[in-house]
């Protein structure tokens, strides 16, 4: 399809005519600098078009840097002006969209959803937002249409349902002052957004954005329905092509939770809160926040909060502040679709460096009784408000039932009577990611690890539904919803054993599994571990408390009765815990910079646990690693293999329409696998004639130096590769590069999983020496796949390492020494490379 360009000439014409025309004026008002912002967000979340402004529009152009639209010929209709303000369109006719993804990555998920590899696409109509002057960029193409009372009486009802969507990005851009200098960093970008909801014959309605402040300011994406749920499926996120081009710098925004145009706002350096839980489980709280301004300007900060909280109040040195929360959502509707998201409204623009403290007052009920004396916080990580994952000090106070038992993260430094009720006071050993907690009637049990005491509470039964899993669960997250309800269960609670039998082995298991690890990383972060049960199949590692799925708390004999597929058993009874225990190194105290690098942090805890079963349970290390090469190439029910869902740098993006389960599936098998893949490489590279079998000192350095490095920080993809080519061997280098961009280029963000053989070898001692020369077969792979895989001789029954060999594309020539007796090669034996099964 050939796109229609607008020549220069054509462009005069229409720029000359356009004067004689009544055309949309976009006012160049102030932004709303104090007052309410309330009736601006209402007025922004339901205006509809105006029929004064209606009009034929032909061979228009706007462009958004890797953003270009084509409005060719139709009808336009432009919303009513808010605030002396037009905000939005909505057109009908001919359009054209094109929108290139930037890489390999971003193309193919492009290609997952669309069968594209650049988006270009007619459509019929669509819905513009906007906080610019694009209705002024648009008036040159206008002519007067005799019919615009029918086109509004015919799209306004849609027009108005499409505002919410934008409502209060709108609303913080228009109370936010201009973006100003600051010394010594990069000018920030104006705020700019274009929103184009777009219907398409060929690929339904789907979205365009280009937002200046969101980290990846390109985003296009739909939502889909598929098995009874509704997903928004990302076809491509990325930075702008001039941000492409800028050095990142601290002043860049980047993160990977929370409102992203918002993020790097406002700091919050410490929480302070007090908690009242009663006995029919309701929470009533306040949470005093002191922080710092990071950025000049803004008059609104959002916060994250459960959608079952209400806040009653919002202060700022004791002065009210206006809210706005769930706002969109009336009656029954809250419960099923709130947003989770407060916006805060200061009464005058904030500025840089200010140090702020906010009290929240707020209460509801984010508790559930699941039966057995367990009870769990739906909004594990949105009881309190907070500004997404990031690092900060807790001071937290609980008032809960004594007949109750309390765990939350952070050091216990009292617990007192109060009437009928317990006062427990805790205080974070440092900046953590995020806090929670749990209770129930609890059992408790303690182990020591050295100074480290671990405490395990379980209860004297389960949840009343237990739900079966389905799949080897790849230990979810946080990311992981809880099953809904009426989720089929495999059991009810009187059947199974006393849990607390478990716990008791549990706490002395996860002592010896932090004294493993110290030995590992270095010294447990914290002073104190707590394991508390959790209703459901998955389990978080949080910063000195980890919610270990029920599951756990059984034997192994109890699963295998409940028919626990066996990978599934090994997962619960040995993975499971360790892997959340080394999360107190890699996820607690070491984050994740943005999405992209979430993977990471999954993959190291997963094959830490693996690495400490290794001397055990060898047999069953290999079970898994099988189980997650086994789903990788499982089929998804379009028929697509679950290695197709993308990169393990897409993260929460795997999740998707194609892929329910593509985040736990490629985060976790696939992650795991590549650590593999990089330890094996350092081990094979490490082989001496004294050492035949090689070491893994420098892998297991590199992992120390890594925690060392980032302890308290956040970690990139690309921190972690400079990392790993710090101490590169010289034969891991290709072409003479001290240098991985193959291995991350082609395996970590791509979705390479070939099939490896060898062909037409041949042996010599022509030279002297015995030499084997033959061909490496990669296939079902990419091109320009690069891999480093082991090559070994079969001598009778034993096999030889014979050397490493680079694979690039389909086929590579080598030559390698050999020893004498050797008369067949065998590639990776030992499966040290992610392989089709």
């Amino acid at each position: 399809m050939a796109l229609r360009r607008i020549s220069y000439s054509r462009f005069a014409l229409f720029a000359t005519l356009a004067a004689f025309f009544c055309a949309p004026a976009q006012a160049q008002s102030l932004p709303l600098a104090s007052g309410p912002a309330l009736p601006l967000y209402r007025a922004l979340r339901s205006v509809g078009l105006d029929p004064q402004r209606v009009y034929k529009i032909r061979e228009a152009a706007i462009d958004r840097e890797d953003v270009h639209m084509w409005l060719n010929d139709g009808t336009i209709a432009f919303t009513a002006s808010v605030d002396g303000r037009v905000t939005g369109a909505y057109f009908e006719g001919e359009g054209e969209v094109l929108v290139r993804p930037p890489d390999r990555r971003e193309r193919a998920s492009l290609g997952l959803f669309t069968n594209l590899g650049v988006l270009e696409a007619q459509f019929s109509s669509v819905y513009l937002r906007f906080n610019d002057d694009t209705a002024n960029e648009l008036q040159q193409y206008l002519r007067p249409a005799e019919d615009g009372a029918a086109f509004v009486a015919r799209n306004d009802a849609l027009a108005r349902r499409l505002a919410s969507m934008d409502a209060m990005r709108l609303t913080i851009g228009f109370t936010s002052a201009p973006p100003t200098e600051i010394a010594g960093l990069p000018t920030p970008a104006a705020d700019r957004l274009l929103h184009a909801r777009v219907s398409s014959d060929h690929l339904g309605v789907f979205d365009v954005y280009f937002d200046s402040r969101s980290p990846e300011q390109i985003i296009v994406g739909q939502t889909t329905a598929a098995r009874d749920q509704t997903y928004y499926d990302l076809w491509m996120s990325f930075p702008t092509r001039s941000a492409r081009k800028d050095a990142s710098s601290d002043s860049r925004f980047h993160g990977p939770t929370g409102p992203a145009f918002t993020r790097d706002l406002f700091q919050a350096t410490k929480y302070t809160i007090h908690v009242a839980i009663d006995p029919g489980l309701g929470l009533a709280a306040d949470a005093v926040l002191d922080g710092t301004v990071r950025q000049d300007g803004a008059r609104i900060v959002m916060f994250e909060l459960s959608r079952y909280l209400q806040i009653k109040s919002v202060e700022r040195d004791g002065k009210p502040l206006e809210f706005i929360q769930n706002e969109a959502i009336e009656g029954g509707e809250l419960s099923r679709q709130g947003n989770d998201l407060v916006a805060v409204v200061f009464s005058q623009p904030l500025k840089l460096g200010a140090q702020l403290q906010l009290k929240f007052v707020y209460g509801g009920s984010v508790l559930s009784d699941a039966g057995g004396g367990l009870f769990y916080v739906g909004a594990r990580g949105t009881w309190y408000p907070n500004r997404g994952i990031a690092m900060a000090n807790y001071d937290i106070t609980f008032r809960f039932p004594q007949s109750w038992t309390l765990v939350a993260t952070g050091k216990q430094v009292s617990l007192e009577q109060s009437g009928t009720q317990w006062v427990g006071h805790w205080i974070s050993e440092g900046p953590i990611p995020i806090a929670g907690f749990n209770l129930g009637r609890y059992v408790k049990t303690t182990a020591n690890a050295g100074g480290i005491v671990v405490n395990s509470y379980a209860t004297r039964g389960v949840e009343k539904e237990m739900p079966k899993p389905e799949r080897l669960d790849m230990v979810p997250t946080a990311q992981t919803p809880m099953p809904p309800e009426g989720a089929t269960s495999i059991v009810k609670s009187g059947a199974w054993p006393n849990p607390t039998t478990g716990g008791a082995q549990l706490a002395t298991q996860a002592a010896d599994t932090v004294l493993s690890l110290e030995k590992l990383f270095g010294p447990y972060p914290f002073s104190s571990l707590a394991l508390t049960q959790r209703p459901g199949a998955d389990s978080q590692g949080w910063p000195g408390i980890i919610f270990l799925s029920s599951y756990v708390y059984l034997t192994s004999a109890q699963r295998e009765a409940q028919h626990v597929p066996a990978a599934d058993n090994v997962l619960f009874g040995e993975v499971m815990l360790p892997h959340e225990v080394a999360h107190q190194w890699f996820g607690d105290r070491v984050s994740w910079a943005s999405y992209h690098e979430q993977w990471l942090l999954e993959a190291i805890a997963n094959y830490s646990a693996l690495m400490l079963m290794e001397p055990r349970h060898p047999a069953e290390v290999l079970m898994m690693l099988q189980a997650y090469r086994l789903l990788l190439a499982a089929k998804s029910r379009d028929g697509l293999s679950n290695a197709e869902a993308g990169p393990v740098t897409l993260g929460i993006r795997l999740s998707s329409s194609k892929f329910p389960n593509g985040y736990e599936i490629i985060a976790y098998g696939r992650g795991t696998w590549l650590i593999h893949m990089l330890r094996a490489m350092f081990r094979d590279a490490s082989r001496t004639p004294e050492n035949p079998e090689g070491s893994d000192q420098v892998f297991l350095a590199l992992l120390r130096d890594l925690y060392d490095q980032y302890q308290g920080k956040e970690i990139t993809n690309a921190d972690f590769e400079k990392a790993v080519e710090a101490v590169l061997p010289k034969s891991l280098w290709y072409e003479e590069r001290k240098s991985l961009d193959w291995f991350f280029d082609g395996w970590v963000n791509g979705t390479a999983f070939p099939r490896l053989d060898i062909k037409d070898a041949r042996f010599s001692t022509r030279t002297g020496k015995p030499v084997v020369s033959a061909t490496l077969l990669q296939t079902d792979a990419p091109d320009d796949l690069v891999s480093s895989v082991p090559v070994y001789g079969a001598v009778g029954d034993s096999k030889v390492y014979l050397g490493r060999v680079f694979a690039e594309g389909h086929e590579t020539r080598f030559s390698l020494p050999i020893p004498a007796g050797v008369k067949r090669l065998i590639v990776d034996p030992y499966q040290t490379v992610l392989t089709a099964p």
